[in-house]
């Protein structure tokens, strides 16, 4: 057992590399959770905000919707100069 430790002679630099990796991998799982936690955050106060779907669809009758204001003809199309 203790020269699988020792590594033949490498574990100088093998045993590092391994902690440094370890490392490594640790911070970037706990970035990417930190990451994802922000975000759905931002997503729920997001959709808080929005108004409720029923809410969107209605338009007001007096203001014209982009279908009637595109078919709308210009003055110059109606003839009037």
């Amino acid at each position: 057992m203790s020269e699988y430790f020792a590594m033949g002679g490498y574990a100088a630099y093998v045993w590092p590399a391994y902690a440094v990796t370890l490392v490594m991998l640790v911070a970037t799982l706990a970035a990417t959770l930190l990451g994802l936690r922000r975000r759905e955050a931002m997503v729920k106060a997001l959709e808080a905000a929005r108004a409720p779907r029923g809410a969107r669809r209605a338009s007001p009758a007096n203001e014209p919707t982009l279908s009637t204001a595109a078919t709308a003809a210009t003055p110059a199309e109606s003839g009037a100069q």
